[in-house]
């Protein structure tokens, strides 16, 4: 009698080929930090923060303990609070939002664009006069280079310029990318990024950057870091928080970062196969002329009247995971829903949190298992 074999799931993100592929390496920095056993501000921190600098091209790079921390420390280095208001998408994760409510300024959300999934200027500029008319002084602007493509930095940085707004952007998922030949890091006045697991370039637990070209501000945000010391740790000039990037973790980084070109290669043959395979299936992500993608996600939209939780179980019978990013743009969300929302609405957020589905991406991902997600996908589809 003949026995079904169900096939063995394929990773959705491969932390542990990548894991296998640096081996002995990884292991040897992690022992250097366990024999000089400084693990808060350790040299590999500062080894670290040189390097990033250099790979993006920013003139400082400011280490911290996550990617939330990062936009945290800029909205405290800046000192914004009640009565200020920062536009950010709200096609995102929750924590570009919420550390600007933590500070107690107000997130107002603006729409995203259909094709690249960023942040749409024309529904920015609306953004900025809803908050006018809430009686809130706009003061800043949080571009998201989100699944690993670039915002349009060029229409955002003219429409902040004219208004006077402080540019960070949340470059999370997207850095080591590109935008028109300049790599991300060295947009806005500031940019902040994360090395969640998960990230194209991640470490072994939680970690972040913030990059900028601004001495003051690089010098400010490495006092807030450290429970806003100033040149004595018990001479605290500031208001702070512990924000340090481990040591450990700025380890395993410095090790990962020596492969991260090449794995942003594998990550684009992985897109191009992809795009070949389902284009004529379901939207596949078309990068804007003069991008370039790290690709954290590859987010695919359905076709409409899809039933997506049926996909997905389809998917999942044939061994395929998925993942849904946002199944809820953050202004349908319960504790950020009261905020404000750009005049025209947010259309394209709210369609696209309910018929995009993510497909298993990263750079170990072989030839064999894309063709069996492909095939799992055109499969589920036809059925």
């Amino acid at each position: 009698m003949n026995q079904h074999l169900r096939s063995e799931p394929i990773p959705f993100i491969d932390v542990a080929s990548q894991r296998r592929r640096l081996g002995a390496s990884l292991d040897a920095a992690v022992k250097r930090v366990m024999d000089h056993c400084q693990f808060v501000n350790g040299p590999e921190v500062f080894e670290l923060e040189k390097q990033l600098a250099a790979y993006c091209g920013a003139k400082h790079a400011i280490g911290c303990a996550s990617g939330t921390d990062a936009i945290l420390m800029v909205m405290m280095a800046k000192n914004f609070g009640p009565g200020d208001a920062v536009l950010c998408p709200s096609f995102t994760f929750i924590a570009t939002a919420s550390p600007v409510a933590r500070t107690g300024a107000t997130p107002v959300y603006v729409d995203v664009d259909e094709t690249t999934f960023n942040m749409s200027p024309e529904s920015l500029r609306r953004g900025i006069a809803t908050a006018r008319k809430a009686g809130l002084k706009p003061v800043a602007v949080i571009p998201v280079d989100l699944f690993g493509q670039p915002a349009d930095h060029d229409a955002i940085a003219e429409i902040a310029r004219a208004e006077g707004l402080f540019v960070l952007d949340d470059a999370a998922q997207g850095f080591g990318a590109s935008y028109k030949g300049r790599k991300l890091g060295t947009f806005g006045h500031a940019t902040a990024t994360s090395f969640f697991p998960a990230k194209p370039l991640g470490c072994f637990g939680d970690g972040g950057a913030i990059f900028t070209d601004d001495d003051e501000l690089a010098a400010t945000l490495r006092s807030i870091r450290v429970h806003g010391q100033g040149v004595d740790k018990y001479d605290n000039v500031r208001l702070g928080l512990t924000g340090r990037l481990d040591t450990m973790q700025a380890a395993v980084l410095i090790e990962k970062l020596k492969i991260f070109d090449d794995e942003i290669a594998a990550r684009n043959k992985v897109a191009e196969r992809y795009a070949r395979g389902l284009s004529n299936v379901v939207t596949v992500p078309r990068l804007a002329p003069g991008n370039t993608s790290v690709w954290a996600q590859y987010t695919i939209r359905l076709p409409k009247g899809t039933d997506r939780d049926g996909f997905a179980a389809a998917l999942k019978t044939q061994g395929v995971p998925t993942a849904i990013y946002y199944g809820k743009s953050m202004h349908q969300q319960t504790a950020y829903r009261h905020y404000p929302v750009a005049e025209g609405g947010l259309p394209t957020c709210e369609s696209l949190s309910q018929d995009v589905i993510s497909l298993p991406m990263h750079a170990y991902l072989t030839e064999a298992d894309q063709e069996r997600i492909i095939a799992a996908v055109r499969g589920a589809l036809a059925g």
